[in-house]
């Protein structure tokens, strides 16, 4: 499990490379809920997502031999985008491999910012290509990394210091760092604090995982290609078992209308994958009743108009 010092030394180490995001009240999100809500803000990031964070703490953990080797990751959109930024700022040479589902505009910012980006048909494929590239001596940065997922934990390290009170956190999961990291930094440093977790339908790889008691391979079908893990680790699997209420499951229309009422309500341009916040916060305060406080963990806004809106369209949305 990680442990707050860990996160803390992490935090430390990377405080000059990343942005301390701002953490603010919503008056329009707590109308909207009819709860007052706090939102942490990682869309204003370094490369628009959390993803900077655990990135910039992998790359700068590395060895002398390790970095003039370069790096290699598998990403589905902001993981790569995030590594070929910081790699690029830290003069590492990076290679992304993405599958060809991956967000055109992701690969755009990932070659733009120097990284190789390789395409393959799908994601076994990339992972395939991925651990030949890792024997070929290129230094692994992977997602379920414990150095990345403290990097992810300053997240919640930061939340829990310049948040007002929270009853409960919402934190959206793909392959489980995110959340793993933030669920240890909170429930260290505000031990009464709910931290739930959140899904889309056709990316329930932490959801599934819980039901069968362990990681195993999930089929995808969402639209949300940075929720879209083909399955957890048994790393992120331990800290959600032990330190997350519930995982929640919600449409990707609804996750798709969660950005708009971002846009609308919140001033925020969010991705779907920040965006299925808003439907499972309204799940959790059916649960929890009167007196919630809710955080809401914003982890990205890379998503082109033109996609959101094709599909708002798409799904009726207006």
């Amino acid at each position: 499990m990680i442990g707050i010092s860990e996160i803390e030394a992490v935090a430390g180490r990377i405080a000059g490379h990343v942005v301390r995001t701002p953490t603010v009240d919503s008056p329009g999100l707590s109308e909207l809920l009819g709860a007052p809500v706090t939102t942490k803000l990682e869309l204003l990031q370094r490369t628009g997502s959390f993803k900077a964070r655990g990135a910039a703490a992998k790359l700068l953990s590395l060895g002398a031999a390790e970095r003039a080797a370069g790096v290699v990751a598998v990403s589905g959109g902001n993981h790569g985008i995030a590594l070929a930024v910081m790699a690029a700022a830290l003069d590492v040479k990076a290679t992304v491999v993405m599958p060809r589902s991956a967000p055109a505009r992701a690969v755009e910012i990932a070659e733009a910012a120097g990284a190789s980006v390789r395409l393959t048909d799908d994601m076994d494929g990339a992972f395939a290509l991925m651990t030949r590239l890792q024997q070929e001596g290129l230094a692994l940065v992977h997602p379920f990394d414990p150095v990345v997922i403290a990097g992810q934990g300053t997240v919640g390290l930061e939340f829990a210091a310049d948040a007002g009170e929270l009853t409960d956190v919402l934190v959206s999961i793909g392959g489980g760092g995110l959340i793993a990291g933030v669920a240890a930094a909170l429930r260290a440093r505000r031990p009464g604090v709910r931290v739930w977790g959140v899904e889309t339908e056709g990316a329930q790889a932490m959801s599934e995982a819980l039901a069968a008691g362990g990681p195993l391979p999930v089929a995808l079908s969402s639209i949300v290609s940075t929720l879209s893990a083909p399955s957890v680790s048994q790393l992120t699997y331990d800290h959600v078992s032990a330190l997350v209420t519930e995982v929640l499951v919600v449409p990707d229309r609804e996750a798709v209308q969660g950005s708009l009422d971002l846009a609308d309500h919140a001033k925020v341009w969010a991705e779907p994958a920040a965006g299925c916040l808003l439907p499972a916060a309204r799940q959790v305060l059916e649960r929890v009743g009167d007196g919630a406080m809710l955080g809401l963990v914003v982890c990205g806004g890379n998503v082109t108009t033109g996609d959101l809106f094709a599909w708002s369209r798409r799904f009726g949305l207006r």
